[in-house]
């Protein structure tokens, strides 16, 4: 039988999701009210069966490591485990992780110990479901040494990934790295036999995307961690191309890098759409996370519309749309939300905390009373003051860090535990 140890890939310090990462690890952002980044992947694991997980990891992994101890915790029988590796001094190398395959090859001795026939490598800021051993039965069929999972994309996003040219028998005979707009890659398109056969939904010309999804064998992947090599992507899977077989696996479904604040922000409000893209209520396959045993979301003479409400919340006499409310969310009366990601809080504030707060002259944990707020995402345990106006005109908002807040794309992010006196305007 074959033994697969699953490595998810946390990231550095995870700049393009800033300031959300500012205090936490990319994995463990907070995502779709109630569940962290790092759950997407973990849950396709455990889909598939693969129940020894590691997350690699190096910037502010405290969050992380909580979170991940306080839900994936499997019986002493399936000896299953997910594990946090945060980057470490050894006496081999005082470095900091320096790429992807880099942390792989930081870390390999803990992967060796379990003799494993075959490594899954998974992104931690992606947003799909995919069935793994359906990707790994057909490394095994096809004899590859490595596999690289692939969505078929138009022209106009292949610039932004690694752009991938197969053969009929989905061999991987070239690899580009985010091509240029006016690079000509009209060689690289999918072969017709490919598109036929796995009955593709894009029109016109198309290009088989990486998507930062692999699958080694063990002598594989020892031979391609023997090197200086620092990326998977960029550089191993480029350079072993003519010395190993490199396959890849065609997904042909929901798949979006979540990995930039403004993708962060179409994917969270994506999930509360009338027919959202990826669809959060499949029984046969939830996305699992920390079970909180919160009171259900209370909701007071308000209306709500296309909009998500996760478990503990509290809405008062408020008018909301296209948004999502996170755990432990207090909206107060007469508050107006629209395109809003509310993150939620850690913690409920009880009675003598909030006549301190006013004796402080201090805004609740919350949303305040007649608060308008637009396209903007509300990190955790913020307070936001009564009568604050955010986002609602259409001037244009430079990207730039403030105090208490910052502008990425337009939206507006107010930062974790930002206070915002009663009557700001942003």
């Amino acid at each position: 039988m074959p033994k697969i140890v699953s490595i998810i890939l946390g990231g550095g310090r995870g700049q393009r999701l800033y300031p959300l990462t500012a205090k936490r690890a990319k994995p463990a952002v907070p995502f779709g009210g109630k569940f962290r980044l790092v759950d997407i992947p973990i849950s396709n694991c455990i889909h598939a069966g693969l129940r020894e997980i590691y997350i690699l990891t190096q910037f502010n992994s405290a969050s992380l490591h909580r979170h991940v101890n306080n839900t994936y915790r499997f019986d002493t029988f399936d000896k299953g485990f997910v594990e946090v590796l945060a980057a470490e001094q050894t006496l081999q190398s005082e470095d900091w992780y320096q790429g992807t395959a880099d942390a792989v090859r930081k870390n390999f001795v803990h992967f060796a110990d379990h003799h494993p026939t075959h490594y899954f490598i998974l992104s931690g800021d992606q947003l799909y479901r995919m069935d793994l051993m359906d990707m790994f039965k057909a490394h095994v069929a096809s004899g590859a040494d490595v596999t690289v999972a692939a969505k078929p994309v138009t022209r106009e996003k292949a610039s932004g990934l690694g752009i991938l040219k197969t053969d009929s028998s989905y061999r991987i005979t070239r690899f580009i790295e985010k091509p240029k707009p006016d690079q000509d890659i009209s060689d690289l398109t999918i072969p017709a036999r490919i598109r036929a056969r796995e009955e593709l939904d894009v029109e016109g010309e198309a290009w088989l995307a990486s998507m930062g999804i692999y699958v080694f064998s063990a002598a594989a992947m020892e031979k391609a961690l023997d090197n200086a090599y620092t990326d998977f992507g960029s550089q191993i899977i480029p350079a072993f191309i003519d010395t190993m077989k490199v396959c890849a696996y065609v997904f042909d479904d929901y798949w979006e890098d979540i990995g930039t604040v403004h993708n962060f922000y179409e994917a969270n409000i994506g999930l509360a759409s009338i027919n959202p893209d990826f669809n959060l209520y499949l029984e046969n396959a939830p996305i699992f996370s920390n079970r909180r045993d919160l009171a259900p979301s209370k909701i007071n003479f308000s209306t709500i519309s296309t909009s998500l409400a996760a478990e503990g919340s509290i809405i008062t006499n408020a008018n909301i749309s296209n948004s999502i409310v996170g755990i432990r969310t207090i909206i107060e009366s007469g508050a107006n939300l629209d395109g809003v990601v509310c993150m939620g809080a850690d913690y409920y504030e009880s009675r003598e905390d909030r006549e301190q707060n006013e004796a402080a002259g201090r805004p609740n944990i919350g949303i305040g009373r007649v608060c308008i707020i637009k396209r903007a995402i509300i990190d955790k345990n913020a307070r936001i003051g009564e009568n604050c106006r955010i986002g609602i005109d259409a001037i244009p908002r430079p990207d730039g860090d403030y105090p208490n807040y910052s502008i990425r794309d337009g939206i507006v992010v107010i930062a974790k535990d930002a206070i915002l006196p009663p009557g700001t305007v942003l």
